[in-house]
């Protein structure tokens, strides 16, 4: 699957996204290695701490199917603008990606870029 491909599929999981604090509406589709997606959105709570991002909803959603390896990951916000995994989805990420490997599609200075989760996390707990 093309980047373009993964990234439409993550800018269409932002329609879904709850975000009635932020306004900042957020999405990801993650790749498993043995091909289903999983979309998640960001979904945000009063109780702040309670707010959960598009990434770690996808990876939550994926692991409670069964799924525990994955190839990408691609995230999006609402407005096709820049959009890179903040730090505890990073730290989640490389959870699952053992030697840093999974590819992180995203948009940065308006160009969508695939980058290895270890240039994102370089010092990660795993890898």
């Amino acid at each position: 699957m093309s980047k373009e491909e993964l990234y439409a599929q993550a800018l269409e999981a932002t329609k879904f996204s709850y975000s009635p604090y932020s306004k900042y509406k957020v999405g990801a589709a993650l790749l498993t290695k043995k091909g289903p997606i999983f979309k998640g959105c960001n979904v945000e709570n009063a109780s702040y701490g309670g707010t959960i991002c598009a990434e770690r909803t996808a990876v939550f959603k994926a692991v409670s199917e069964g799924y525990t390896e994955f190839s990408k990951i691609a995230i999006a916000e609402s407005n096709d603008g820049d959009c890179t995994p903040c730090g505890f989805c990073r730290q989640v990420l490389s959870e699952f990606s053992k030697d840093g490997s999974i590819l992180v599609i995203c948009k940065i200075n308006g160009e969508l870029i695939e980058m290895p989760l270890r240039e994102l996390l370089p010092h990660s707990f795993t890898f």
